[in-house]
């Protein structure tokens, strides 16, 4: 079966009165959004296989995947669960994939640590957008599709798609990741969903606002989310603003970034009293 993240959330968070361990292994794949891994390890506690695919429109769809490798087998349980997050074995029509730096096109350091630009080539890919040579010229500046997603890659070849371009927070002159940020969120064992913006600071340029639905019958204030990812990642990409309520979802489960960085937007700087 398919199912973007938000499907897979649904599942692995249904009513315990609902749940079953399936008899047989179910293969599922997910993309549209890199999945926490916290929702795979209970998806996978409930007997489905996930795999996680990556793609776009302009690529014909699902263009790479995570093709699991047997030694990996003996990893911890976390370990795997992180690496299914992964991504980079190209479809059979799928040309090159690569990570590159959008500035020189040079290919980025396998790593794991170096962003770069996820870049596309091969005949599957779109000739160019509908009566929009200034959008196709962009696209392809270079002579590779930039799909505006930014990632790295492993020492392995596999690629971890990090952000999209234009959701990526700069503070104090630091890149921050809201996809990392959200997956230490997601960790946290009353927090149903998630997803994390850039909210302008007049002293540190930006700062992360998460935006937080919780779990039926949790009582956490925004301060205890602030404090739990402070005790796991460095304090300047933790959250400084936490809102509680329904994440905005398009007809496909994506949740609208759009939307919620026009909020954070209107909440303008924080004061000094409220850090």
């Amino acid at each position: 079966m398919d199912g973007v993240p938000t499907v897979l959330n649904m599942i692995a968070n249904s009513l315990s009165t609902y749940q079953k361990r399936l008899p047989h292994k179910v293969d599922i794949l997910t993309g549209g959004a890199p999945p926490p891994p916290t929702i795979i390890l209970k998806m996978e506690e409930l007997g489905f296989h996930v795999r996680h695919i990556y793609g776009l429109t302009e690529t014909g769809g699902p263009s790479t995947s995570n093709l699991w490798k047997p030694e990996w087998d003996g990893l911890p349980r976390e370990k795997q669960m992180e690496i299914k997050a992964r991504q980079g074995v190209p479809s059979f029509a799928t040309e090159e994939v690569d990570v590159k730096d959008p500035v020189t096109m040079e290919s980025v350091k396998c790593d794991g640590k170096t962003l770069g630009e996820v870049m596309f080539r091969g005949n599957t890919i779109m000739s160019g957008y509908f009566k929009d040579l200034k959008a196709t010229k962009e696209a392809f500046a270079g002579g590779w599709f930039r799909s505006g997603d930014l990632a790295v890659k492993h020492p392995d070849g596999y690629i971890e798609v990090k952000d999209r371009c234009k959701d990526i927070i700069i503070s104090g002159g630091e890149n921050i990741c809201t996809i990392e940020v959200e997956t230490v969120i997601y960790s946290h064992p009353g927090v149903l969903e998630v997803a994390v913006v850039a909210r302008p600071d007049d002293h540190w340029g930006q700062t992360p606002c998460a935006f937080v639905k919780l779990k039926d019958g949790v009582d956490v204030d925004g301060q205890e989310i602030i404090e739990y990812c402070r005790d796991r990642m460095p304090h300047y990409m933790a959250p400084r603003t936490v809102v509680f309520e329904d994440l905005p979802r398009n007809s496909t489960g994506k949740v609208q970034k759009f939307v919620l960085r026009a909020k954070a937007n209107l909440m303008g700087s924080l004061c000094y009293q409220e850090v």
